[in-house]
């Protein structure tokens, strides 16, 4: 198991400059997360989530405030110390899939284990296809695979290296209910399997509802923070 990390979000402002003057997408958020801990970010479109994951991944730095990761402040790196934070430590899961079309699924797959030196990264990666139900698309290129199909590649990429944290950006948004749901089960089984923390951003109640804990963003401020209504992940 690797284990999680906690996050610590403290006063974190992100503001644009925007033709129309300066667009605050995030205004003081102060949030913690528990090692191993999921949580779901929900708000309506516009509301800071996506910026917010993007500043917990170190994809960008806040304007104002402090992202710890572990015991790293990330938010005071320099982008190649982010990055290498990234291809050790962090899984990037998005709406788009990313996958590199001259590759097959595995050599997708591979190339994120790859990118942090670590051995086996074929073995590993045929592995993750088979765990996430592609094992015979293991050799097939992305336009071979169903959308659905390339998700759950761009997963498995994601959980290949043992993350400590696990970051998804709306992974079900351009998906049927059945293959969101497939997602959805492929992220919270390797999150427990592994210990891993897992902030996942989502506009879909039944798929906030299945994680630990839901955060909700409106006008980039945090408005509320609970249990979800189910009463436990499932």
């Amino acid at each position: 198991m690797s284990g999680g990390v906690a996050v610590e979000l403290v006063g974190v402002g992100r503001r644009y400059q925007a033709p129309g003057g300066t667009v605050a997408a995030l205004d003081g958020v102060t949030l913690s997360i528990l090692p191993g801990e999921s949580v779901a970010v929900t708000g309506p479109s516009g509301c800071g989530k996506s910026t917010l994951l993007g500043l917990i991944a170190g994809l960008d730095v806040p304007t104002t405030g402090t992202v710890t990761i572990g015991d790293r402040v990330i938010s005071s790196m320099d982008a190649e110390e982010r990055a290498r934070a990234r291809r050790h430590d962090l899984g990037l899961v998005f709406q788009s899939d990313n996958l590199l079309p001259y590759l097959t699924a595995t050599e997708n797959v591979s190339a994120q284990i790859a990118l942090g030196d670590r051995v086996g990264a074929y073995a590993r990666s045929v592995e993750m296809l088979v765990a996430s139900g592609l094992a015979g698309e293991v050799d097939a290129l992305p336009d071979q695979l169903s959308g659905g199909q390339r998700q759950r590649v761009a997963v498995a990429r994601a959980l290949a290296h043992h993350p400590k944290l696990i970051v998804a950006d709306e992974p079900t948004g351009s998906l049927d209910p059945q293959n969101a749901t497939a997602v959805v089960d492929l992220l919270l089984s390797a999150q427990r399997a592994s210990g891993a923390t897992l902030v996942l951003v989502t506009h879909e109640a039944s798929v906030a509802d299945r994680l630990q804990r839901v955060v909700s963003l409106r006008d980039g401020r945090l408005t509320g923070d609970s249990a979800p209504t189910s009463g436990s992940a499932s």
